[in-house]
């Protein structure tokens, strides 16, 4: 049958969108590539230290009844010369989170610990107006930052000084470990996904001389190389991405340690996720509206600058996602009548699966096998994964496009409900997520797949199910979970 115009039109830009994002697939590569090549070249110990530094511990919170007491009390328990420790709570809550740190403070201040609860007058800059208010009100050379739903080990500090008093050394990154990585299916995936950041991307990275990022909590820094990076900044949502990024600008070296692993609690509600993935997302793409310019103008490497700007760009691959779901349905009828031209193995098989669904599924292999020393049973959760990162494309496609446009919107926290186990529950406590209709949207497009799929088994057309079936999955999932964590 004869093409239209508005046909053609419709292929270029399917196939224009598709090698958009083969272009994140490929780097997946050359990450696992990079990882490969130095993980087995082992990152050099510094010698003990023979006066220890003082070191303060900076604790940011906002409304965490729940988990206070279990930070405060890993705090407690960290191994450090108690004359040389320094724990500040920086409190802006405003609930009941206010009396319970005010009283186990004073129970640990009676024990000897130096612990100072901090209140500001306002939230000016939120977590980002916090730590720099902290940064103000200690005499502290480095500071070790956590937040609330996080649970160090007592060894992290005699683990991690060490490298960051080594001259040019102006942050230390830890790897994150997930307390309840089996509560539930979304915790799983989520852990997943993590570990790939943290043990792939980190430290391919960070040993082969490019941007890598502080992850806001279970790290530590030098003071003087947040100075010189121009302090805490609240324009973005990711004030940890945007100061990583400045600071390397300024000079500085950052270390990243694999094997210290720092403890915390995966959100198990699909609303606090989602909002947690937005505030990621645009926070990032801010960050790159932000910095790309002057990375660009920087004195590193031509290489050391390409792969930081497409860090920096990556959630714009939640936009570009946008293109072929939204275009698939009739991207394939277009198919159906172009006759034994071999669009369909140009379009679908070669493009979408060797550029992006493979990248995909063996990176996050990879990563499996990294963190847990097998692969089974966890590698059947990948299909999975990849329609949990095609079902949050409306969410964090939205915030990649709000961040473009300018639009501003406050930081809004992960909340925290202390499940350690399978038996702990967050469907009656508080902090609920605010009132969305985004769901409404992400199960309409659940059904418009649902509707291509019928349509097209109908039709005999079978080569393209599993696309359908992924968008159709990812899309119910975040949908319908999030109607649930709402109904609640």
């Amino acid at each position: 049958m004869r093409k239209t115009v508005n046909d053609i039109l419709l292929l270029w830009l399917y196939l224009i969108s598709l090698f958009a994002l083969g272009i994140f697939g490929i780097h997946k590569f050359f990450l696992l590539h990079t990882f490969r090549k130095y993980k087995k070249q082992p990152l050099t110990e510094p010698p003990t230290p023979e006066n220890w530094p003082l070191v303060t511990v900076q604790l940011p919170v906002f409304n965490e009844r729940y988990v206070m007491k279990r930070l405060l009390k890993s705090v407690a328990r960290l191994d450090y010369p108690a004359d040389k420790l320094h724990i500040q709570v920086l409190d802006d809550s405003t609930d009941d989170t206010v009396k319970i740190t005010a009283r186990f403070v004073k129970f640990l201040k009676k024990r000897g610990l130096n612990i100072d609860h901090v209140r500001r007058p306002n939230r000016v800059g939120f977590k980002a107006g916090a730590l720099a208010y902290g940064v103000s009100q200690t005499p502290a050379e480095f500071l070790a930052i956590f937040d609330a739903d996080f649970v160090p080990n007592p060894d992290f500090l005699k683990k991690t000084i060490p490298h960051i008093i080594q001259p040019g050394i102006g942050m230390v990154q830890t790897r994150w470990g997930h307390i309840n990585r089996n509560y539930s299916l979304l915790t799983k995936l989520q852990a997943i996904f993590l570990d790939a950041h943290f043990i792939i991307e980190h430290l391919a990275r960070n040993r082969s001389g490019r941007f890598f990022n502080f992850n806001g909590t279970a790290g530590v820094w030098r003071k003087q190389a947040i100075i010189d990076a121009g302090g805490w900044q609240h324009d973005t949502l990711t004030e940890d991405l945007d100061l990583s990024y400045r600071a390397q600008l300024a000079g500085w070296r950052f270390i990243y340690l694999p094997d210290v692993v720092s403890p915390a609690e995966l959100p198990a509600e699909m609303n606090g996720y989602k909002n947690q993935q937005h505030r990621w997302a645009k926070g990032a793409v801010q960050t790159a509206l932000k910095l790309v310019p002057r990375i660009w103008k920087s004195d590193f490497p031509l290489h050391v600058r390409l792969e930081g700007i497409v860090h920096l760009s990556n959630n714009f691959a939640y936009l570009l996602m946008a293109i072929p779901a939204v275009l698939l349905v009739p991207i394939v009828k277009i198919q159906m009548n172009m006759g034994d031209v071999p669009w369909k193995l140009v379009f679908v098989y070669f493009t979408v699966f060797f550029t992006a669904t493979f990248s995909v599924l063996n990176y996050y292999s990879v990563a499996i096998r990294e963190s847990l020393g097998r692969k089974w049973p966890e590698i059947l959760y990948l299909p999975l994964m990849m329609a949990l990162g095609i079902g949050l494309s409306l969410n964090n496609g939205r915030a990649a496009l709000e961040a473009l446009i300018g639009h501003q919107s406050e930081f809004k926290r992960t909340p925290k409900y202390k499940l350690e186990g399978k038996k702990d529950s967050w469907r009656k406590k508080l902090y609920k997520p605010g009132r969305s209709y985004q769901h409404v949207l992400e199960i309409l497009i659940a059904s418009y797949f649902g509707y291509g799929m019928f349509y097209f088994v109908s039709h005999e057309i079978y080569y393209s199910m599993p696309f359908f079936l992924l968008f159709l999955v990812g899309f119910s999932y975040i949908g319908l979970s999030s109607l649930a964590g709402q109904r609640r």
